[in-house]
């Protein structure tokens, strides 16, 4: 477990600031007017797997209204193996990912380099496609893609220029009128359109796509299935399940339902009661008297979202350097709302702000860390487990929930939460991994005595995910997630929903593997007809971003099944 397994010399620069226009892209086609209809251009890449961004244009109904020009493009990455042929329709088989809730293309870049790879071993060619949700085209990467922290929380909160670009703001509702109708139907037309586009040929689709998602993907995957695109439903050549060859599902179900989510969707985001109906629920939207993108108080908004990335931007820069982050970040109700919420130790210290974040010595490491580790950050379907806090005394943390409370798995997870413990104290530091349970380990353990973790739980390259977070042209986490997509779902009983189920075969009418995290949203309810692979000690966003080997030795089991799958779905 000494030997670290960060792919850090196996990337190389992006020059991810040339993404932002059109103009930089390598590869294009034009449509019939002369303009250009699909753009390509490389990202980055690393053992034998090659990466691109891929935008094709697909406008919306003008019945959708006013919206930027950039929000009539579809967007995703593409994985391929750098041995494997540069088209598309050669490859043996192309995954097509859907993401989850408040989640980018960006967040299936392990997993998609790791199947490719996985794959490759085996003499097979995979293409991995990672969707990008439409209503991510909001998104300005300017300030991340400057590949410095101090450069990209001046351009987000303080107005500097970058590149000579001035950040317009993060988009209030007023300004997303459009999205008020951006909900499950248009989601899985923006897929088909995106396949029919990109493979052209029904029966290839037919052969060697697989369809999934990881979380909210599994049921918009459901919902693809089971959809009809010609408006003919005695005509099935256009029938969701007739363009894929199987479908996958990673930490979710393929389904029409939402049930099996308990976890994803936070308490206190601004969903409307289902009870209104879905009409009553569309007009609000439409007025924008219910706001047209999800969001929480705290941490779930486009201001605090895009945090997250700093401090993926940070870890890359200077992973042991000490951090300034906290004490960087302009002050302001909500950033400091955040950091209360995610950096106190008990309610006391909740509402009294004292010792903040800031009072902590943090390298870049530990600040990403406590963002996103599942011992921490206690929000179960932002948790990854990438290690431990290191290099000085540490806690419970018992806010919002007491360690060991009945409140498991649901929304805040199943592992017991640490904080330091010593402000103005030593630099901690943060433990990857893969040096869970060597020697030097102390072994942090609870009050109770209970042990915070071990190596089994640990599959998270801290690294791997720093570098998803700051370094893909396309984001991990998602800034504006279109509520209707939600409320659809949650009024699926509504005849306007239950419609777009037009063939309800189509659920099982291809092989499905299900892939769940052994610690994650249906920990303790796996549903055994499904016949899962089951990843032990994973948490829900473990499935997307575990390192290629794990502290066991043994290759990732993820990528691994995937690979076999599309080997021979059945």
């Amino acid at each position: 477990m000494n030997t670290s397994r960060s792919r850090g010399s196996m990337w190389r620069s992006a020059a991810l600031a040339a993404l932002l226009t059109t103009g930089a892209f390598t590869a294009a086609s034009s449509d019939a007017q002369g303009e250009s209809a699909r753009t390509e251009s490389p990202v980055a890449s690393s053992a034998g797997v090659t990466e691109s961004v891929v935008r094709v244009k697909a406008p919306l109904p003008a019945s959708f209204g006013a919206r930027p020009a950039a929000c009539d493009w579809l967007s995703y990455l593409r994985y391929r193996s750098s041995e494997g042929p540069a088209a598309s329709a050669d490859a043996d088989r192309i995954l097509v990912a859907q993401p989850g809730i408040l989640e980018g293309a960006g967040a299936f870049d392990s997993v998609a380099r790791n199947t490719v790879a996985r794959a490759a071993e085996q003499g097979l060619h995979l293409e991995f496609w990672a969707l990008d949700r439409r209503s991510n085209c909001l998104e300005d990467r300017t300030g991340i893609a400057s590949g410095d922290q101090h450069t990209a929380v001046d351009y987000y909160y303080r107005g500097e220029q970058v590149d000579g670009r001035t950040f317009a703001g993060f988009v209030g509702n007023d300004r997303l009128g459009w999205m008020a109708k951006l909900g499950i139907e248009q989601t899985v037309r923006d897929e088909y359109d995106l396949l029919t586009a990109e493979l052209p040929d029904q029966a290839l689709r037919k052969e060697k796509v697989l369809c999934g998602g990881h979380s909210l993907g599994g049921v918009i995957t459901g919902y693809f299935a089971t959809a009809d695109f010609d408006g003919n439903p005695a005509t099935t050549a256009d029938a969701g399940h007739n363009q894929c060859a199987g479908y996958f599902a990673l930490d979710t179900t393929v389904s029409t339902s939402l049930a099996d989510l308990s976890g994803s969707i936070p308490d206190d985001t601004n969903l409307p009661d289902v009870g209104l109906g879905y009409g009553v629920v569309q007009a609000g939207l439409d007025s924008g008297v219910l706001p047209r993108s999800l969001s929480a108080p705290v941490l779930l908004n486009p201001e605090t979202m895009t945090l997250l990335a700093i401090a993926g931007v940070g870890a890359v820069q200077d992973p042991g350097g000490e951090a300034d982050l906290p004490s960087y970040l302009p002050a302001n109700t909500n950033i400091e709302a955040t950091n209360r919420f995610l950096f106190s130790e008990d309610t006391a210290t909740f509402l009294t702000g004292s010792p903040a974040v800031k009072d902590f010595r943090l390298t870049n490491e530990a600040v990403l860390g406590s963002l996103m580790d599942d011992h921490s950050v206690p929000l179960a379907f932002l948790q990854s487990s990438v290690g431990f806090f290191d290099g000085g005394p540490i806690a419970d943390k018992n806010f919002p929930v007491g360690n060991g409370s009945s409140q498991q798995p649901g929304l805040f997870g199943i592992e017991y939460k640490a904080i330091p413990d010593q402000p103005h104290g030593p630099l901690y530091t943060w433990r990857n991994y893969d040096r869970v349970g060597d020697a030097d380990d102390p072994g942090y353990r609870s009050a109770d005595g209970t042990p915070f973790t071990d190596a089994g739980k640990e599959v998270t390259d801290i690294q791997e995910l720093a570098r998803s977070l700051a370094e893909q042209p396309l984001d991990f986490t998602e800034q504006y997630f279109p509520t209707k997509l939600v409320t659809d779902l949650q009024l699926a009983t509504s005849p306007q929903v239950k419609q777009l189920i037009v063939h309800p075969e189509g659920l099982t009418a291809n092989p499905t593997l299900t892939v769940l995290a052994g610690d994650g949203l249906l920990a303790g309810r796996v549903p055994s007809d499904l016949h899962p692979v089951v990843a032990d000690g994973y948490q829900h966003l473990d499935v997307l971003t575990a390192a290629p080997v794990q502290n066991n030795g043994r290759p990732e089991p993820v990528s691994t099944s995937l690979a076999r799958f599309a080997r021979s779905p059945q």
